[in-house]
């Protein structure tokens, strides 16, 4: 059986994770609570007892000190993987999401053979970054209760390592800071002529929605851990994430959960529809009361919604995926959002790794129809995504998995920063307020990093009209 060792409650996870970082494959899945009420539980974990990597088509698999390459998709790669490593012993199952399993990110470019598109290099972090954890500590902030839940992949000595790691006190973090203002990879100009290009294909009946980015970097030097602390009290999202991996750090501010599975009832909680808080309750309100008006954020909301229903339909038992609830009103710490719930069935022969990449990456996030969509992304779009709009979370030996999609997402790789920020462009949208949309969304983030470096590029001209 597995052992379970209760720990100190403690509101705010990252005390305990500040004390494990600099162990092997340290992961953080958090909930920023205190900063944010949605979430429920926190997970932590490092050593893992295989690391499985794809960069560039190749899926390589560090384990037992060896490193060998695996033919394959890397889905059902990572599916074997957990077959053959899953403890024999009864798991507490119900008593917590994970029973140990795989943790880690799955790149936007993992979807690029479904697209039929060319691979592109994905930066510092690799396409798959997925560790296979033995142990994890796992926080309840509704039963405020915590413990770390130990299999037997984690021999006893490593055991005795990270239960002393985790009750040792740490030095704060040096400071982050950036040395530039944020720069795009897109002119104002360039964006205007990808905008007209995306209303061509829209216009010709290619697609009906095409969600377009922009990069945002800009350099930096200190520790990317201190720079996470600092956004997650700004923007705090029940679906954050920190996760050192190849010569990348992604530091991740999500409010989208993508796939949830939990005894056999699949979840997805598409977004759609974004508008800044208001600065007092009035003005709040008035905000809330206008995206929630919004026909266009409602049609981009439900065409996301039919994707979705089709694309968790291909696991799920017949007749069994239901729409929850449709463009419901979910606020976070800086933005409104229209949100839709998606549920269903998995069928007996699928499997949560099976699902995930039926459905990868969201629809949420590429348009639809999603391969013509992705095609178009990667033909207007200078540089790949990374892991921005791919996929974060995990997958349990007892068949559970929670991900969500990496949106309000950075990428440290060492000398600079990077962000991404994008929205759906549909047939009646306008160049001017998409891009300035594509800007406002990450403009927290950014803001917090460094003053004013938003505000410098939405002074500049306004889109030409296409």
């Amino acid at each position: 059986m597995q052992d379970v060792v209760p720990l100190p409650y403690l509101e705010d996870v990252c005390t305990y994770f500040a004390r494990i970082r600099d162990r092997p494959g340290a992961v953080l899945l958090d909930s920023a609570r205190p900063f944010s009420p949605e979430g429920r539980f926190d997970l932590i974990a490092s050593d893992p007892v295989a690391v499985l990597e794809s960069r560039g088509g190749i899926t390589t698999l560090r384990q037992h000190g060896e490193t060998t390459t695996v033919p394959g998709s890397p889905f059902r790669i990572l599916e074997n993987l957990l077959d053959s490593l899953r403890p024999t012993e009864r798991s507490v199952a119900g008593e917590w999401p994970f029973a140990g399993g795989a943790i880690g990110l799955f790149g936007y470019g993992l979807g690029a053979d479904m697209a039929r598109s060319a691979r592109r290099e994905s930066g510092a972090l690799p396409d798959l970054c997925v560790g296979i954890h033995g142990w994890a500590l796992l926080q309840d902030h509704e039963l405020r209760r915590s413990a770390a839940v130990f299999t037997t992949l984690i021999d006893p000595s490593t055991r005795s390592e990270i239960l002393h790691a985790l009750a040792r006190p740490v030095p704060p973090p040096a400071a982050f800071a950036i040395s530039g203002r944020f720069t795009s990879n897109l002119t104002h100009t360039d964006y205007s002529r990808a905008f007209s290009r995306i209303h061509e294909y829209i216009l010709a009946g290619d697609v009906y929605q095409v969600n377009f980015a922009q990069r945002l970097s800009a350099a930096g030097a200190g520790d990317p851990w201190e720079a996470y602390l600092r956004l997650r009290r700004r923007m705090a999202s029940p679906f954050s994430a920190y996760i050192a991996c190849g010569d990348g750090v992604l530091l991740s501010l999500s409010p989208e959960r993508f796939l949830r599975v939990a005894e056999g009832r699949v979840e997805t909680r598409p977004i759609k529809g974004t508008l800044r808080r208001g600065q007092d309750g009035a003005s709040d309100r008035l905000q809330a009361e206008r995206l929630l008006g919004s026909a266009k954020d409602r049609a981009e909301n439900v065409m996301i919604v039919d994707l979705m229903r089709n694309d968790i339909g291909r696991s799920c038992t017949t007749g069994s995926v239901h729409v929850e609830k449709l463009c419901a009103l979910e606020s976070y710490a800086n933005v409104h959002h229209l949100v839709s719930v998606v549920t269903g069935t998995l069928a007996p022969s699928e499997t949560a790794a099976r699902l995930l990449e039926n459905c990868f990456p969201g629809g949420s996030i590429t348009g639809a129809p999603k391969i013509r969509a992705m095609q178009v992304i990667d033909e207007l779009e200078p540089d790949a995504r990374s892991i921005y709009c791919g996929s974060v979370g995990y997958l349990s030996f007892d068949g559970h998995m929670d991900t969500s999609i990496a949106i309000r997402s950075l990428v440290w790789d060492g000398a600079e920063i990077h962000a991404w920020g994008g929205g759906g462009i549909v047939a009646d949208s306008d160049c001017d307020t998409e891009y300035r949309e594509s800007l406002t969304k990450v403009e927290p983030l950014l803001e917090e990093l460094q003053a004013g470096s938003v505000a410098a590029l939405l002074r500049d001209p306004g889109c030409s009209r296409p």
